[in-house]
């Protein structure tokens, strides 16, 4: 059957096919929470001047078999701005399924469309996870590319939930979760699971964005809730999502204060933990370790199947799911230079720097 590549412009156009992406969606195993409509519909809402959203959709006849919502807009390569495109969702987005179920033959295809309408330096796409990196697809628009990089961007740890987790953690963790419990039970402390809902979510957001904004994240500005943009893109996101039942919290609060709390997107069985913070004051009381393993019980009473740390830093992660993993998922960033001019020369300066780099390392 023919394939056929058509262009949207908004994903809140009326005329978007929501129906068939979301079926799309849910046959795809590789999707997840930041595929969702909602979630990327706060995200077109939150993009910024100078960035242009096009969205690439494969049908074969009457069925939506792929879905490329893609940004251009000029970013800063050292002293130059040159035309990129990304996936829709970066860089808040810890994990991208591509939507994609057409067959490998039509992917050189979909790449000569991606650079006729719009026209770029590289193609990025961030936080694919390894069983999407090394697809046939991709493995086309690397040799079709003037300079293909394929970057390791962090191994994210897992833990599969098991009757296990209802007995108590053994080694290190156990005497860490312990005096962490008795510090929180001596100021009087309660935690409290919340499946959010649209009844409740404002009210939570408020709450653990008044947290975040206490906290490092709010004072180094790199918080999920930092600026204007993102708090517009957060509250919007999270609101959909829980009206699907997707957004759950494990919160820590003192005479009815949020003092902490661990945020996770839930979907298929799998928790996404996504993000966390504590007020500055209350640090002491280890609030993150207790709170990560209440969320594990939780996820084994509900039937749960895996938790993940949806993000971590790719050297020295201090994330508190490695002490308890059972396995990891690789992230890549992908980068595919266009035979542009611009595009050449960056592909040139990219392999450039990965000879130079670990030469001033050796010299360090």
């Amino acid at each position: 059957m023919a394939i056929e590549l058509r262009w949207c412009a908004s994903l809140l156009d009326p005329s978007f096919p929501a129906e068939h992406y979301e079926a799309l969606r849910q046959r795809l195993a590789a999707s997840t929470p930041f595929n969702h409509l909602g979630w990327l519909h706060a995200a077109e809402q939150a993009l910024q001047p100078g960035q242009r959203l096009a969205v690439l959709l494969g049908w074969q006849g009457e069925q939506l078999r792929m879905c490329l919502p893609l940004v251009h807009s000029r970013e800063a390569f050292g002293p130059v701005r040159l035309a990129v495109v990304r996936h829709l969702g970066y860089p808040l987005s810890d994990r991208i399924g591509l939507l994609n179920e057409l067959p490998a033959a039509a992917a050189a295809q979909a790449l000569r469309a991606i650079r006729r309408h719009l026209p770029h330096a590289v193609l990025q796409l961030n936080e694919i996870p390894d069983a999407q990196a090394s697809t046939p697809w991709l493995a086309c628009w690397a040799r079709r590319s003037s300079t293909f990089e394929r970057r390791l961007a962090c191994r994210v740890p897992v833990h599969q939930i098991s009757a296990a987790d209802a007995q108590e953690v053994s080694g290190d963790p156990r005497y860490k979760l312990r005096r962490a419990r008795k510090r929180i039970t001596a100021c009087g402390a309660v935690q409290r699971r919340v499946l959010a809902d649209a009844s409740n979510i404002d009210a939570l957001l408020d709450a653990i964005s008044a947290v975040e904004a206490a906290s490092w994240k709010g004072d180094d500005e790199v918080g999920i809730f930092s600026g204007p943009q993102r708090r517009l893109w957060m509250y919007q996101a999270l609101r959909a999502l829980a009206e699907q039942g997707m957004v759950c919290l494990v919160l820590l609060e003192l005479d009815g204060r949020c003092i902490s709390y661990r945020l996770g997107l839930l979907e298929r069985g799998r928790v996404y933990d996504y993000n966390l913070a504590f007020c500055p004051e209350y640090r002491e009381l280890g609030s993150g370790r207790v709170l990560l393993d209440e969320l594990i019980r939780w996820g084994l009473e509900a039937g749960w199947q895996h938790i993940d740390a949806s993000r971590v830093s790719l050297d020295n992660s201090s994330h508190q799911l490695h002490e308890r993993q059972s396995a990891s998922i690789a992230h890549w960033r992908l980068s595919c230079c266009s035979w542009r001019p611009s595009g050449i020369c960056l592909g040139l300066a990219l392999r450039s720097w990965q000879w130079i780099k670990p030469r001033l390392r050796a010299m360090r």
